[in-house]
Parts: structure tokens; C-alpha cells; sequence
């Protein structure tokens, strides 16, 4: 176990996969953590791969994640990517962001600060102060937000900032084997009990590569979610529970000891 990972899926990034890297070591090296990268190429079809290779013996801290069973010329999607990442993450805390740039990994080092400072378990990125998208996509996230907060009660501010970090244990508990629940990551981490709290970051406007959503294959989509989330939120029972031993002969009681899933049984 490690300070922290840093996990960012990508999915033809080349260009863009090297500079995240260097801008990940730049904020990160300073704090003198001990650290991971774990990228996460999720089928790509262009050099992400072949450049990802490439830096593995130029950066110690890399770590490259290949997800199989990808449909052809395509991936399976940042909650799957994310998925993987996570389980293949070594970190007590794990910060994500996109591979695309325009998430500042020199926002981390203050995120580190406020996770501290708050004892949150997760802070999640704001960046609706220095939204560097067109009117369209600030739009559609307008209508979006109005959703979940109608559906879900979901107060997350931008729900559609994957610059956040988290606690191991919360990262686990999120189920990110299905399609979309990336967009529901803080709101589905409240739902379980734990404290999220928002920061402002900074958004910049993508440089290399293109955009994987558009107003449309989010919208439409993301409503569906919504109902899916709401459904799991009411379907959802408590799963901790503890065993119970025969008496300490010393002490004359009964021995209760917790257990749960995974990392969550020492929640």
C-alpha cells in the first residue's frame, strides 16, 4: 500500500497521454508522497498504447492498464476503465481525472490539503467557474444537473468533473461495473454514508484529440442513468454485519468482530 494513485483512463490520447504524465509528476513530486500513475488504455485504436509503452522506462512511477474484451474500435467506457484503474490502484487515497488535459493536475496538491483539512472521504472537483466548454455542452450539463437533483436529491454542483480523490474504501463500494455510473460517483458515495465535499478547479479547453460525448450521447443516455441510480439507491440495503465468537475465557464476554466487503470492513 501507497500514498496515493492517480488514475486517468484514456482512450486515443496519444497526444495527450505523455504531457498528462509529466503534469501529473510536476504537482505530485513536491509533496514528497509516495506515489503511483496508473493510466488506463481503454481501446484505444490509434498510438495510446504504443506511447504509454514507450514511457514505462522513462517513468518510474507509470503504470499502463490494458482493458480486454473491448468492443472493435472502441472501449468500454470510462466506468469500466475507472473499474479496472481502481482495483489495479495501490494507493490509500486515489485521485482520478481525465486523460484528455483539460483537468490541471496542479489542482491536486490543494485537494490533498482540503481532504485533511475536512476529513472528508471524498473531494470532488467544481469547475462551473472556468467551464472552458461550448454553450451547448454548459447547457446540456445545466438540464442534467436539474435532473439529478429533481430524481436523485443530487446537490453535487458538477457532477460531470471526474477531477476528484477519494478514499480507497469509497472508490470500492462504488459499483463501476455498469455503464455510466461514472457520472453518479460523488452522489452514490453520499448515498452510502460517506462525506464528499467541493472544491473549485480549473477546466481547460481540449487541445489534441476529440471530444467523446456531444450534447445528444449524453443527454438522453444520462436520463436513463438518473432512473437506474434512483432504482439501486431504494433497492440498496446495509451489508455490514459482525461475527459473533465463543466468550474470551479471560474476560467472560463474548468476542464481536467486524466484517464486510473488501476494504469496507473497517469503514
Amino acid at each position: 500500500m501507497i500514498d496515493l494513485s492517480v488514475v486517468a483512463p484514456a482512450h486515443n490520447e496519444q497526444e495527450n497521454v505523455r504531457p498528462l504524465v509529466e503534469e501529473i509528476t510536476a504537482a505530485i513530486d513536491p509533496l514528497g508522497l509516495d506515489y503511483e500513475i496508473v493510466i488506463v488504455d481503454d481501446g484505444s485504436t490509434d498510438r495510446t498504447g504504443e506511447v504509454l509503452r514507450e514511457m514505462l522506462s522513462e517513468q518510474p512511477t507509470l503504470r499502463v492498464i490494458r482493458m480486454a474484451d473491448t468492443p472493435p474500435d472502441r472501449g468500454n467506457g470510462q466506468s469500466a476503465a475507472f473499474h479496472a484503474g481502481f482495483r489495479a490502484a495501490r494507493g490509500r487515497l486515489i485521485a482520478v481525472l481525465d486523460a484528455d488535459l483539460q483537468n490541471d493536475p496542479a489542482d491536486l496538491p490543494a485537494m490533498l490539503e482540503m481532504m485533511e483539512k475536512t476529513a472528508a472521504d471524498m473531494v470532488h472537483g467544481d469547475r462551473s467557474q472556468d467551464r472552458r466548454d461550448t454553450i451547448g455542452r454548459r447547457a446540456g450539463s445545466l438540464v442534467g444537473r436539474l435532473f439529478r437533483r429533481w430524481l436523485l436529491g443530487d446537490t453535487i454542483r458538477d457532477t460531470g468533473c471526474s477531477l476528484r480523490i477519494m478514499r480507497r474504501e469509497v472508490a470500492l463500494a462504488i459499483p463501476l461495473q455498469f455503464r455510466g455510473m461514472h457520472r453518479f460517483v460523488p452522489v452514490t458515495a453520499r448515498q452510502l454514508g460517506y462525506k464528499v465535499v467541493e472544491t473549485t478547479v480549473h477546466h481547460r479547453p481540449r487541445v489534441a484529440g476529440q471530444a467523446k460525448y456531444g450534447v445528444w450521447n449524453r443527454a438522453i443516455p444520462g436520463l436513463f442513468d438518473c432512473l437506474a441510480v434512483r432504482w439501486m439507491r431504494n433497492r440498496r440495503r446495509p451489508v455490514r454485519s459482525e461475527e459473533i465468537t465463543l466468550p474470551d475465557k479471560r474476560q467472560g464476554e463474548l468476542t464481536v468482530t467486524g466484517v464486510g466487503e473488501g476494504d469496507e470492513a473497517n469503514r
